[in-house]
């Protein structure tokens, strides 16, 4: 497993991370608790070190799985982050505030049974939040109190990638990197190199769609996101799907089944092409099981994306997505 710099924290963690939210049992349909903890157990056994969720993922049922495996593996040098925010109700700018913030940590600190949150991440707030300077104050302050070893922020869009970063403490920056969503590599990417700051890549997958296993058919259940918040009902529609239409998505993996060698998987080349830049410290798709885990981590291990199959993938993304997608987010 190759294991890269986050930010200036002087962790190495592995390129292929774990995101956890759909162990949380809510918004990707239903769970079996079991088989998460396996999923879970299998990743870290084959070199996964940085492991992602956040308080509202099942309201704390995520981070309540990875804490009972930190227990399971006492000693275990492990990176956990969590993410915090979004439990505000209304969800509004002034409620990221010195309390909230305090006791959004406090709980998960609880839920993750730890002394310390390794890194805090401001869960995808409005963007006025990224200009004011009070809340990443807070943040100061909760790592000075030994609360928080580091933060950083999930974001939607980059013109919030790139406010984040003005922020000096800003350690990572959470933003949907995929073959569908090009603009961070080529808006955001550089000052975050410039910056020493680490970049999270979310929603690898383009919430399945990227694993070459979907029709038009393919069925969502009624509490999977892929079904009920396709136009952004629940949440910025960017969050389901990388915010493509599902068909366009469809036709864009049957172009993209060209570039998958013997042996390997769409869902695992769409990994190893986000691994291609440098600038990424890790990705953190999602696993269900531990055949899931399994196979993720095998992406890392796929040989380097050629120049044409790179211009293919760019080639697909101007094609399908750009007008659409470019100016959104």
């Amino acid at each position: 497993m190759e294991h890269r710099e986050l930010g200036r924290t002087g962790w190495k963690v592995s390129a292929i991370g774990y995101g956890a939210w759909a162990i949380g049992g809510d918004a990707w349909g239903r769970t079996d608790d079991a088989e998460s903890l396996r999923s879970l157990h299998r990743a870290i056994d084959l070199g996964v070190n940085f492991i992602d969720t956040a308080d509202v993922y099942g309201d704390g049922h995520s981070e309540r799985l990875i804490g009972q495996v930190l227990r399971e593996r006492p000693g275990e040098e492990l990176v956990v982050a969590t993410k915090a925010g979004r439990r505000l109700d209304p969800h509004v700018a002034s409620g990221y505030d010195r309390r909230n913030l305090t006791a959004f940590a406090e709980r998960s600190l609880t839920n993750l049974g730890v002394d310390r949150i390794d890194l805090l991440q401001l869960h995808c707030p409005p963007g006025e939040v990224y200009h004011m300077p009070e809340v990443f104050g807070v943040l100061d302050d909760l790592v000075a109190a030994g609360t928080i070893r580091h933060y950083g922020v999930s974001v939607e869009r980059v013109d919030e990638a790139l406010a984040a970063i003005r922020h000096p403490a800003v350690q990572s920056v959470q933003i949907i990197v995929n073959m569908f969503r090009l603009k961070p590599a080529e808006q955001f990417f550089a000052a975050a190199r410039e910056a020493r700051v680490g970049i999270l890549a979310r929603v690898p997958l383009a919430s399945g769609l990227l694993s070459g296993k979907m029709r038009a058919d393919t069925p969502f259940s009624a509490e999977d996101h892929r079904r009920f918040n396709r136009r952004g009902e629940a949440f910025d529609q960017g969050e389901t799907f990388s915010g493509v239409e599902f068909e366009a998505g469809l036709a864009a993996v049957e172009e993209l089944r060209a570039l998958v060698p013997e042996g390997a998987t769409l869902a695992q080349v769409a990994l190893r092409w986000i691994l291609m830049f440098p600038e990424v410290t890790t990705t953190i798709p999602g696993a269900r099981d531990a055949r899931q885990a399994k196979a993720n981590v095998h992406a890392a291990g796929l040989p380097p994306l050629s120049a044409e199959a790179m211009a293919k993938v760019r080639d697909v993304y101007d094609r399908h997505f750009r007008a659409a997608v470019h100016p959104r987010w």
